[in-house]
Parts: C-alpha cells; sequence; structure tokens
C-alpha cells in the first residue's frame, strides 16, 4: 500500500480518540500518538479532575449550611492525600478505558510524542521510526501560558500542577481572572486555603455577560477570596514560601502561585512549518469548516485550532471530521451557541449572546434579569445570590441567550441551550409552566423588561 495508515493522529485527548475510533470503524487503518497519557488534558489534567476537585470544596459550604437544617457537625476536617490519590486513581481508571477504546476499535496507539515531517510523514520521538499516512489529524491540543517576562516565573505552578501538590498549601496566589483561575480560587478556598486572585483587568471572566461579571465579583468577595484588580505581578522570589511583588507596589506571601492567565495552542516543534500548514498569530492551526488545512492532506482539531476550546466541541470536531472523510457524509460544525459553565461558587452556566454581543449584532433587544436568594439558602444564614438573566431580539422575539449563576446553573443551561439552539421565542418560552417549587422556575417566570439603556 502507498501508506502505512490512512490516518495518523497526532493527539489521544477526547477530540483525537473520538475521530480515531469512528475513522477505524469506517474501515480506515488508522494510528494515534500520545506524548504524555491517553486521555488528553480534559481527562488526565483538566475538566474530569477539576470537577472532582470543586465537589470536594463544596463540602465546606454544606457543613456550614447544615446547623440551619437541624444538623450537628463535629470534627469534620480535610486530607488532601486522600482527595488528591482518589481523583488521580479514577483519571487512571478512565485513562485505561480510552486506551481500551482506542484497541477495541482496531486503532494502533504509540505513547510517545509524534512530530510532522512532511504533509504525509511523520516521526516518533522515543523510537525514531517514520511512518507515513494519507492524511495526518491534529488534536494536540492547548498548554498553560507560562509569563516568562516575570523575573522568578519558574517559582509558580500551572493548573497541570495543581493536581499533583505533595502538600496542601496554607495561602495561594492565584494570578489571572478567566475560568482557571476563579475556579481553582474557589477550589483552594472552599478546601481551606487562604486565596487570593491578582488579575490586571478591573473584573474577571472578560468575554461572560457583564452582569454575570459583576455578580460573580460579588459572590467571590462574599466568600472570602480577596481580590487585586488592575494589578500585575512583577516578581516572585522565594521567602517564607514565595514573595510576590506587584505593580500596584503592595507585596504577598503566598505557599504556591498559581499561573492561570490563559492556555495557547500546543503547537511548539510539531513541524507544521515544515509541512506548510499555516498557524495564526496565536499559534493556532488555521482550518476551514471542515477542520481542513491549507495543506490537504493535514486536519486540525479541538483547542489546537483555537476555534472553540471546549471537550465537547473537540469530540464534535473529531466525529465531524471522521463523517466527513470516512463515512462520506459532509459534517462542518456549528460553533454557535455551544454552553459553557465555570464551576465557581457560585457556579455559571451560559449559552448564546450576552447583552453587549447582542446589541452590536441585534440591534435592538429586551432584557430580562432576577437576583434572588435561593430557598435552599433561607435557613442556613448563607448569603449567596442567584442572578439568572435572558437576552431577546426585540423585532423577532427570539431567545438569543440565558444566563445563570446559582446552584445547578450548569446542568439548567444544558437544557436552556436546545432553547436557544431551535431559535424559540420568548413567547414559547414563557408558555411553559413553571416546576415548583425549585430555582429552575424563575427562567421562565421573568416577564418584566428592565429599561433600555438607549432610549434614557
Amino acid at each position: 500500500m502507498k501508506y502505512d495508515y490512512d490516518l495518523f493522529v497526532i493527539g489521544a485527548g477526547s477530540g483525537g480518540v473520538r475521530a480515531a475510533r469512528i475513522a477505524s470503524q469506517a474501515g480506515a487503518r488508522v494510528a494515534v500518538a500520545e506524548e504524555y497519557r491517553i486521555g488528553g488534558t480534559c481527562v488526565i489534567r483538566g475538566c474530569v479532575p477539576k470537577k472532582f476537585l470543586v465537589y470536594g470544596s463544596e463540602f465546606a459550604q454544606a457543613f456550614a449550611d447544615a446547623p440551619g437544617y437541624g444538623w450537628t457537625v463535629t470534627g469534620a476536617k480535610f486530607d488532601w492525600n486522600t482527595l488528591r490519590d482518589n481523583v488521580q486513581n479514577d483519571v487512571t481508571r478512565l485513562s485505561g478505558i480510552y486506551t481500551s477504546n482506542l484497541a477495541k476499535a482496531g486503532v494502533t496507539a504509540f505513547e510517545e510524542r509524534a512530530e510532522i515531517v512532511d504533509a504525509h510523514t511523520v516521526r516518533l520521538g522515543k523510537s525514531g521510526s517514520e511512518l507515513t499516512a494519507e492524511r495526518i489529524l491534529v488534536a494536540t491540543g492547548g498548554r498553560p501560558l507560562i509569563p516568562e517576562r516575570i523575573p522568578g516565573c519558574e517559582l509558580g505552578i500551572t493548573s497541570n500542577e495543581a493536581f499533583l501538590l505533595e502538600k496542601f498549601p496554607r495561602r495561594v496566589l492565584i494570578v489571572g481572572g478567566g475560568y482557571v483561575a476563579l475556579e481553582f480560587a474557589n477550589i483552594f478556598h472552599g478546601l481551606g486555603a487562604e486565596t487570593r486572585i491578582v488579575h490586571r483587568g478591573d473584573r474577571m471572566l472578560r468575554g461572560f455577560d457583564d452582569d454575570l461579571r459583576a455578580h460573580m465579583h460579588i459572590e467571590a468577595e462574599r466568600a472570602g477570596l480577596k481580590l487585586t484588580m488592575k494589578a500585575n505581578v512583577v516578581k516572585i522570589e522565594k521567602a517564607d514560601g514565595l514573595r510576590v511583588t506587584l505593580s500596584n507596589g503592595e507585596s504577598a506571601d503566598a505557599d504556591i502561585v498559581l499561573h492561570a492567565i490563559g492556555r495557547v495552542p500546543h503547537t511548539a516543534g510539531l513541524g507544521l512549518d515544515r509541512a506548510g500548514a499555516k498557524l495564526d498569530a496565536a499559534g493556532a492551526v488555521v482550518v476551514d469548516e471542515f477542520s481542513q488545512t491549507n495543506v490537504p492532506s493535514i486536519y486540525a482539531i479541538g483547542d489546537v485550532t483555537n476555534r472553540m476550546n471546549l471537550t465537547p466541541v473537540a469530540i464534535r470536531d473529531g466525529h465531524a471530521f471522521a463523517d466527513t472523510i470516512y463515512n462520506k457524509r459532509s459534517t462542518p460544525v456549528d460553533h454557535s451557541t455551544v454552553p459553557s459553565a465555570v464551576f465557581g461558587r457560585p457556579p455559571i452556566g451560559t449559552v448564546g449572546l450576552a447583552e453587549s454581543d447582542a446589541r452590536r449584532s441585534h440591534g435592538e433587544v429586551d432584557i430580562y434579569r432576577t437576583n434572588f436568594r435561593p430557598m435552599r439558602n433561607m435557613l442556613t444564614g448563607n448569603q449567596e445570590r442567584t442572578l439568572m438573566k435572558l437576552v431577546v431580539d426585540r423585532k423577532t422575539d427570539q431567545l438569543l441567550g440565558v444566563h445563570i449563576a446559582g446552584e445547578d446553573a450548569p446542568e439548567m443551561v444544558q437544557l436552556a441551550a436546545v432553547a436557544v439552539k431551535a431559535k424559540l421565542t420568548k413567547t414559547q418560552w414563557d408558555s411553559t409552566v413553571a416546576l415548583h417549587p425549585t430555582a429552575a422556575e424563575e427562567l421562565v417566570l421573568m416577564r418584566q423588561k428592565l429599561p433600555d439603556p438607549s432610549l434614557s
């Protein structure tokens, strides 16, 4: 045969594994290479272990709320080693399932780094073997960005290392204001660490709806997080632990400094330049709607393309690629109206357009918003509040966005995403009978439009 394989996948994360399996099941000869552990960011060092840590951190609030419901909790204590090891055991279990599923699908797996030699050739890092393929699929994901310009940056850690700490820190300083920063801040704070966020912006969660951003800032401070906005880290030094100097003149002591300033596509040294594949200014692989690069035999999916960096999107990209090429079903991926979540305190669930984006793209919009203390907090003294917001096209009555910050928000927004994707109207949304007593019922009970600032 002309090539060793029909398809060679570089990266065995969620997207790469899905593409490899579907292609192999369609009859293609497929191989995949993974330089670290099969399972990729989500399974090994991302959403799965992080969600377990979120669950662990939530017990602190549950214990605090328990007396209001008649429970006496005494002697409760937290052991980091138990949580860390239990999480890693499950990560190992899931990685094994991914490995097994590849084998069952007939995919050859190489647990070593692979680099591109040319448009049809890859080189394996350990053995140096060169293998050819009719098509190459890049699914290497992203990696945490480290601020190398900061003296002492190497003393900090990233989210990759946060799951494997030998000792639980007493003081944590997190640099960044995105969802990773906020999630880890709530994890460490909930597990008992004194936690501080330092962010160069004036508010966290850039890109989210402004009301959600303001709400989460209030709730973070209410929960006890220390927020230092409009400040950068200037220097990190060893002291009693670590000494961090900030641009506002302050200094702070911490046991760990967590860099959470963003992620970049994992393309460095991959060899895409040798094959002539285009990258953008951020290092992302440039692809069309079918995930094909400017080199006809090279494709890319998931975070490495920097289109929408979410695990379900990578999986959808991978499946669509395999269906298009090997099942002969032309399948472009629609990256619009994709729901997302931030597992903070409270958690966020959001889908569709933020208010500012809706005003730019649709002109006149109607806004419905409610802010309330949920029923479960009434007996406990817990002051955490829930925010819900709907964005509606004034001319068509179409539901453009649903934004929730509150208990179970990610669970609610998954179903709200169906309504937004289906382009339901606010009238149809309101025709749904409320389910009582729930927090979710407030979503279909919002009738009062907020005043339009453009008319004031």
